[in-house]
């Protein structure tokens, strides 16, 4: 069907986790949870037009935060509910991914593609995953990245919360709640059109190892979802795949 974003969404095309509300952009897709007042998901494929854009300046960053205007106002994150959080509006689309256009960067920058992080977890080892992402994309032998983010809370943890004030009565507006961890499933797809997974899952705080140290099994990264990954592939080497943990890709820590 033509509403189906399954259908439309070229990122969709192996699978996505169940959600509240499907959020359709132009070179990615958000799921997103009503109750959390924030992605459950977000799914993207590298700077997906790469070889098509190739003489294109890149676009510079807009860091024009806003709110996500799809989303009903009472499930939705506002600039207000992050000032003063001290926590960063975390990108789970990053910025970088998609820099060939200011209308494709620009929409990284909406807050239903934030979740609140621990700015010493946003600004290190976190970029320095996105960044080893972008380098494995680049590899001559790939051909297209997906990248799956989620935010995760568990259950045996108290979940603390961001949010404005609103009233002189004190109650609140929207809280947001602060994810404990964040897992990042990556499915490379290369010129022979073979796959190969990794999944992580680090927790949001400021995090000293290396990158290889956060792989998780990919079957215990959706139970701490809530949701299945990449579920459109079939076969025994995705099964192999996602009981497994790859080794690590080579990279560069230098982003």
């Amino acid at each position: 069907m033509i509403n189906d974003p399954f259908q439309m969404q070229r990122e969709l095309r192996y699978g996505a986790p169940v959600c509240d509300q499907i959020l359709t952009g132009r070179y990615f897709t958000i799921g997103y949870s009503w109750y959390f007042r924030q992605a459950k998901w977000t799914l993207e494929i590298i700077n997906r037009e790469r070889n098509i854009f190739t003489d294109l300046p890149k676009a510079k960053r807009l860091n024009n935060f806003r709110a996500d205007l799809r989303i009903p106002g009472r499930f939705r994150a506002s600039l207000d509910d992050f000032k003063g959080s001290g926590f960063d509006r975390g990108h789970l689309v990053p910025s970088a991914n998609h820099n060939f256009g200011d209308i494709v960067n620009s929409e990284t920058f909406l807050l239903s593609n934030m979740s609140p992080q621990h700015d010493e977890f946003n600004r290190k080892i976190w970029a320095e995953l996105e960044s080893a992402v972008r380098q494995l994309d680049s590899r001559h032998d790939i051909f297209e990245t997906y990248v799956l983010t989620c935010p995760v809370f568990y259950f045996d943890r108290i979940v603390e919360t961001i949010g404005k004030i609103k009233g002189a009565d004190g109650v609140k507006g929207n809280d947001i709640p602060i994810p404990h961890a964040f897992i990042k499933s990556v499915l490379a797809e290369d010129k022979r059109g073979q796959l190969q997974l990794w999944t992580f899952e680090m927790e949001n705080k400021e995090l000293t190892g290396k990158l290889g140290d956060y792989l998780v099994q990919t079957y215990d990264a959706e139970e701490l979802v809530g949701g299945r990954f990449w579920d459109r592939v079939s076969g025994g080497d995705i099964h192999l795949q996602k009981k497994n943990k790859n080794k690590m890709w080579e990279y560069s820590d230098i982003p």
